[in-house]
């Protein structure tokens, strides 16, 4: 039906949630404040962190599938040199996560005491003012919409939004093991190592991707 354009295939969407589960368990400072807040306030101060972040996420998702909708819209050739530099940042994203590793670290002493209204806050203004975040967005959903694709403006704001429907649950039970998933993550550096080779081989896999699609 028409009315459902927006929606792409499904090989489509599994391939994007497999992106998507692998991204929201990468350590960064969103998991490492959710994870901060459940181990010193407890899961109800995680899961005030993870939905602050989650609202700035649905602001970046927003915006960032109607910004390169209306690029594609406005300039194919621009919309092709961005695919380029997406290209690129996949693989500097790779390089880093193999030369440095993940580099994750939870500080639960300095953390000050805080409501869950001002722990969402927390969330959202971490998440909304950390330019990682926006970029990600630009240069990861363009690979799973075709440039000529009528309905590409519908289909990207739909994996933009879809990307929380991966994360929250991800997040939510990261939360509920806060304890066990931070000693872990700290105390099992080769198992580290394992994730930043897995994560940089998936990442390289989609820079690729990225290149060969360029033509279409």
């Amino acid at each position: 039906m028409p009315a459902l354009d927006f929606i792409p295939t499904f090989q489509t969407i599994a391939l994007f949630s497999l992106a998507s589960f692998l991204l929201s368990i990468t350590p960064g400072p969103d998991m490492a404040l959710f994870l901060a807040r459940t181990v010193t306030g407890g899961r109800s101060m995680g899961f005030a962190a993870m939905f602050g972040a989650s609202a700035g996420l649905i602001v970046h998702a927003t915006l960032a599938g109607l910004g390169l909708s209306a690029l594609l819209a406005a300039s194919p050739t621009a919309f092709f040199i961005l695919k380029i530099i997406g290209g690129l940042y996949l693989g500097w994203l790779a390089y880093g996560a193999i030369r440095h590793g993940s580099g994750f670290s939870v500080d639960n002493t300095s953390a000050p005491k805080q409501s869950l209204r001002g722990t969402f806050l927390t969330g959202l203004g971490i998440n909304l003012t950390n330019p990682k975040v926006i970029v990600f967005f630009v240069t990861f959903l363009p690979q799973f919409v075709d440039a000529s694709d009528p309905a590409a403006a519908g289909k990207m704001l739909f994996l933009g939004l879809f990307f929380l429907v991966i994360g929250i649950p991800t997040n939510g039970l990261i939360i509920l093991v806060a304890e066990r998933f931070t000693r872990f993550m700290q105390s099992s550096p080769r198992a580290m190592r394992i994730f930043d080779y897995g994560f940089a081989g998936i990442v390289s896999a989609f820079a690729v991707k990225l290149f060969l699609t360029q033509g279409r």
